[in-house]
């Protein structure tokens, strides 16, 4: 077995099962069950996640004219659910934690469907003859695997385990950074020879696409009259991919195998940081009036 296959099939699962357990391990029941209460702002996250970016992301493909196996990795990525850096990201910038949270564990449970019929249109329209992540029981048990069981062990944990899930997070949280950086090294690594091009290719549109995903996630909800603070929450939620989780399934040997789809995810991961940081920056300094300091 070579390095890179070694890399794929045992370090890839490893590292992103370790992500998904920490998320799991963050989660309780209270977290779904609170969707109840703001329902509106769900939805409203929901559609823009789930139809709006794939939409947009669309756009910008054609726009860019990218070449067909990063088309479908932009897709993939588009399709991938809010990474846990998230919640962060929206507890630096002031954000609805709460709700950060709810929408990550409902958006990894809607992406087992929603990821492979994004990437199989994706596909069928940039590849021909390409091999589909497919809804085939077969794959749909392997991402199933990869996005829920190490969550739903996390939240069991959680549960049977409160005083050792919360001495555990943190270096959870460390390891997941770590997998995260390493998963996107690998990828890079993997590519190395056209990582000048790819990033000619794709960073731009990268950016751009983090950019909209953020700009659409906070100006949406603020139209429709959602608090400020559910706005921000919103925002980072779809703004910020959970990248580790579209490379690894685009260096999986058993789903699609191929480092090219892997490249926008390992791009957008590194580049995502810039805009991201700059709107938590920009919010945290907007004062709502409750916000303001009382006059004397």
């Amino acid at each position: 077995m070579t390095s890179s296959s070694v890399v794929t099939t045992v370090f890839l699962p490893i590292a992103l099962g370790v992500i998904m357990l920490g998320l799991g391990m963050s989660l309780t029941v209270q977290d779904f069950k609170r969707v109840a209460t703001v329902p509106k702002a769900t939805l409203v996250a929901l559609v823009c996640q789930v139809l709006l970016l794939p939409v947009i992301c669309l756009g910008l493909i054609l726009l860019f004219d990218l070449a067909p196996a990063l088309a479908v990795g932009m897709m993939l990525l588009a399709a991938s659910p809010g990474g846990t850096t998230a919640n962060l990201f929206s507890h630096l910038a002031g954000g609805d934690v709460a709700l950060n949270i709810s929408l990550t564990a409902i958006n990894a449970i809607l992406a087992v469907v929603t990821m492979p019929i994004v990437v199989n249109l994706a596909l069928s329209g940039f590849m021909e003859g390409g091999e589909e992540l497919g809804l085939q029981f077969g794959k749909m048990l392997q991402v199933f695997a990869i996005v829920l069981v190490p969550v739903a062990i996390g939240m069991l944990v959680r549960r049977r385990f409160t005083a050792f899930a919360d001495r555990t997070l943190k270096p959870l949280k460390l390891a997941a950074i770590i997998f995260m950086v390493a998963t996107i090294a690998v990828a890079v690594f993997q590519e190395r020879e056209n990582i000048g091009g790819y990033l000619q290719d794709i960073g731009v549109l990268a950016l751009l696409f983090c950019v909209i995903s953020l700009s659409v996630g906070y100006a949406i909800p603020r139209l429709v009259r959602i608090e400020r603070r559910q706005s921000i929450a919103i925002s980072l939620e779809i703004g910020i991919h959970n990248s580790t989780l579209a490379i690894a399934i685009a260096l999986s040997p058993s789903l699609l195998n191929n480092t090219q789809m892997a490249v926008p995810a390992a791009v957008y991961g590194v580049l995502m940081f810039i805009p991201a940081g700059v709107f938590s920056y920009w919010v945290s300094r907007k004062k709502t009036p409750a916000q303001a300091p009382a006059t004397p």
